[in-house]
């Protein structure tokens, strides 16, 4: 296994954990009993679309470190030792 296999698998992982975390985030949002909020329109308030930001941003990378940090698992258990990228620097 090399690098490509590593950078689809990563990648791979990203788009979805994206994928899911967005959806999630509106499904707090909904369950909160928020309205929809587009956080590019100015004419939405805010506090709100700061809110909604937040909550998606944090999901986001919540959700992608744990993505990543599968895949590298993985990589591991597939090839024997972990991705270039993933090695610690010594």
């Amino acid at each position: 296994m090399g690098s490509i296999v590593w950078k689809a698998l990563a990648a791979g992982s990203t788009v979805i954990a994206t994928l899911v975390a967005g959806r999630v985030a509106e499904q707090i949002w909904k369950s909160t009993g928020q309205d929809d909020v587009n956080p590019e329109d100015p004419e939405a308030p805010v506090l709100q679309a700061v809110a909604y930001a937040a909550l998606t941003g944090l999901l986001v990378a919540g959700l992608k470190t744990f993505a990543t940090r599968k895949a590298a698992q993985y990589y591991e258990n597939s090839a024997g030792h972990l991705p270039k990228g993933v090695l610690p620097k010594s």
